[in-house]
């Protein structure tokens, strides 16, 4: 069944569908329970939407007493939203349905064949209804309309545009690294995350900043751009904008390796992974390098928790997730700061389009909730 143009659902029947988009499946006695409605109103909510074709019955749920309770989902054609991590070096996307279930997932280095992947993986979701909402991760500060400069909102746009999304669909942009830590919130473990940092450290270096289970954003659109921490600190040193980025990248890294490698040491290590692979087996110089970069690493960590206090630090990003970084953040935090636990990120390369990937689902659902449009991909 199509819907089209109906405006929003009513109130109670968004409240269902969101709702049963969170719980995959539930009878009506337990949208009832979780919405805090009536029984009455929650069937009412239920046949609006079985009308719109957005809920269908998935069997019977049998209680303890022998009483039986129909169970119901989203309908496949309510639709899916797809999310994608445009990285400088890589694209990877996700395809969702509204409740939650993976369709489809792929990855390219290739940049200037994103566009054909992604679309590729469009034309094969025909089936599953339309496409809600598009959520793109790029690694850029993306700033709202009222501070946004030309040059940075021409680069977020560029990158956007390169994917070559249908122009129906209603794309948010959010930077990667804040998308990262909402994955690290909903996906990352089963602890307490109500409040952390999400340090990235590879090629560039970033904070994804939750508190209370809400990302701060900040006035700009900025909190976590830590490149701008005023950097060097040290005296009759002038810092410089992006300077802490710049040492405490992957090239930065690898420039200062450079700088005190000698032929003593052997062949000159090509990229991070290689220099900390050589500290592992006790190689001298590749082992003090790695000792210094962690413990600038843990001072930038040790001056995020004297501001916000998070309790838990979680390193990501290529370099971040080194073991050999993972000590050496630790051991300077606790020479500098409050108690703070340090973990490494579980979910690795995968956290940016799994955080656009919740992003997704909540904008696809909303859509559904205030204006449920079908639209063609």
């Amino acid at each position: 069944m199509a819907l089209s143009d109906s405006g929003p659902l009513s109130e109670s029947a968004g409240e269902v569908f969101a709702q049963l988009a969170a719980l995959a499946r539930a009878t009506r006695p337990r949208l009832a329970a979780a919405c805090a409605l009536s029984k009455p109103t929650v069937s009412a909510a239920i046949a609006e939407l079985e009308a719109a074709g957005l809920v269908e019955r998935d069997g019977t749920a049998h209680g303890s007493t022998g009483r039986s309770a129909a169970v119901y989902r989203l309908a496949r054609a309510a639709g899916y939203v797809l999310a994608v991590d445009r990285g400088s070096t890589q694209v990877s996307f996700r395809t969702i349905a509204l409740d939650g279930e993976l369709l489809d997932e792929d990855q390219t280095p290739r940049l200037d064949q994103a566009w054909s992947m992604i679309g590729a993986a469009l034309r094969r979701r025909r089936q599953d209804g339309p496409l809600r909402a598009a959520v793109v991760a790029v690694n850029d500060v993306v700033l709202p309309e009222i501070t946004a400069d030309a040059e940075t909102a021409e680069r977020v746009a560029g990158a956007v545009a390169s994917l070559r999304l249908p122009r129906s669909v209603p794309v948010a942009v959010e930077n990667n690294v804040n998308c990262a830590a909402i994955a690290e919130l909903h996906d990352g473990g089963d602890g307490d995350r109500d409040t952390f940092v999400y340090l990235q450290v590879g090629v560039g270096i970033g904070a994804g900043i939750v508190v209370g289970r809400r990302l701060l954003r900040g006035r700009n659109g900025a909190a976590g751009e830590i490149a701008r921490l005023a950097y060097p600190w040290a005296e009759r040193r002038e810092p410089g904008r992006e300077a802490l980025e710049a040492r405490l990248g992957s090239p930065g890294l690898m420039r200062q390796v450079g700088s005190v490698w000698s032929a003593a040491d052997g062949p000159l290590p090509q990229d991070p992974e290689a220099v900390f692979a050589l500290a592992a087996e006790g190689h001298a110089r590749a082992a003090a390098l790695v000792a210094e970069h962690a413990a600038e690493v843990g001072k930038v960590a040790a001056s995020l928790t004297a501001v916000l206090d998070p309790g838990l630090v979680i390193l990501g990003g290529g370099v971040g997730r080194n073991p050999l970084l993972t000590d050496g953040v630790r051991r300077t935090l606790e020479d500098l700061s409050w108690p703070t636990k340090v973990e490494v990120s579980r979910l690795g390369e995968r956290a940016t389009v799994l955080g656009a990937a919740h992003l997704a689902r909540e904008h696809g659902v909303n859509s559904v909730v205030t204006g449920a449009k079908w639209r063609s991909s």
